[in-house]
């Protein structure tokens, strides 16, 4: 915590420049042949050779994107490799061994994975300004985005161990947005609700209640399902796994990853999320969920 406190805040690669070797020194890599290769972030050279300003640092983003993915996707290659699954993307086998208590491995990095892409795609390398028409849905669903800003990073922040924060959009009740959360590798999409794993008493309202983060005059008068019975789709998610915040932030930076990182959200990619989640109802098969992931 000292060096915490006495560390410069700018440049944020401080931290980082610290280690006397490179760290994928210490990642095992797998050699085999797989098709889970690793997937193009939208700004993913820019980030590749600068980090995240005033978020990232490279050394940063290079450990937790493309060292970690890589690990995920190795790994998920060693899983599969001469099998049914070899060919199949991470969403669909996190969708196919949701239910299935033999296949942990397999769900996890593959939700790992997909999980990972989610958060580091919907990042820029300088601050955007929401959509107007995203904008209006954020007002009417939270009061304001000031609002629904200090719901998401205090919700991130009481989480008690690693996982991801979603903002999701509702597709039955009239596309209002919520918070939700998974630890772990969990997944919040409903047709992998068994691997939900949003248990934690501390970032949920009232424990089983599914609609405990939900917000605004949309959320009124809904009623109590069972869990993974919400038709949502997720448009958002920051990552509060310690290997991506501790080297630039130190053990007590949680909250400055958090603020920082709401400063780097690209919110034009999060309205595609949110318009591409009506075209999603319906006749949903594994491949539709996040058909790019």
């Amino acid at each position: 915590m000292l060096n915490r406190l006495l560390r410069p805040q700018a440049p944020l690669r401080a931290a980082s420049s610290l280690l006397q070797k490179p760290v994928s020194a210490a990642l095992p890599r797998f050699q085999f042949r797989g098709v889970h290769h690793m997937p193009q972030l939208i700004h993913g050279s820019n980030f590749k050779e600068n980090g995240i300003s005033e978020f990232l640092s490279p050394e940063a983003f290079d450990f937790a994107w493309t060292q970690y993915q890589s690990l995920m996707l190795d790994k998920l290659n060693l899983l599969t490799q001469d099998t049914v699954d070899a060919d199949l993307k991470p969403a669909d086998l996190l969708v196919k061994y949701s239910r299935r208590a033999e296949m942990a491995s397999v769900f996890n990095h593959a939700s790992m994975a997909h999980n990972n892409h989610f958060f580091f795609n919907c990042l820029s390398p300088v601050q955007t300004e929401i959509p107007d028409n995203l904008a209006k849905t954020i007002i009417d669903t939270c009061s304001s985005v000031e609002s629904l800003k200090l719901d998401f990073l205090a919700t991130a922040n009481a989480m008690f161990g690693p996982g991801f924060v979603w903002l999701a959009k509702n597709l039955d009740r009239k596309g209002m947005i919520q918070i939700i959360c998974t630890y772990n590798a969990g997944s919040p999409y409903p047709a992998a609700h068994a691997r939900r794993q949003s248990v934690d008493m501390a970032t949920n309202a009232s424990l089983g209640n599914q609609y405990a983060g939900s917000m605004g005059s949309l959320s009124a008068n809904t009623k109590e399902l069972a869990p993974g019975a919400l038709d949502l789709e997720p448009i958002l998610c920051v990552n509060t796994w310690e290997h991506v915040w501790m080297m630039d932030y130190g053990v007590g930076g949680k909250a400055e990853y958090l603020e920082r990182w709401w400063n780097r959200i690209n919110w034009e990619v999060v309205l595609e999320n949110y318009n591409a989640a009506s075209t999603l109802r319906g006749n949903r098969t594994a491949g539709d969920w996040r058909r790019t992931i």
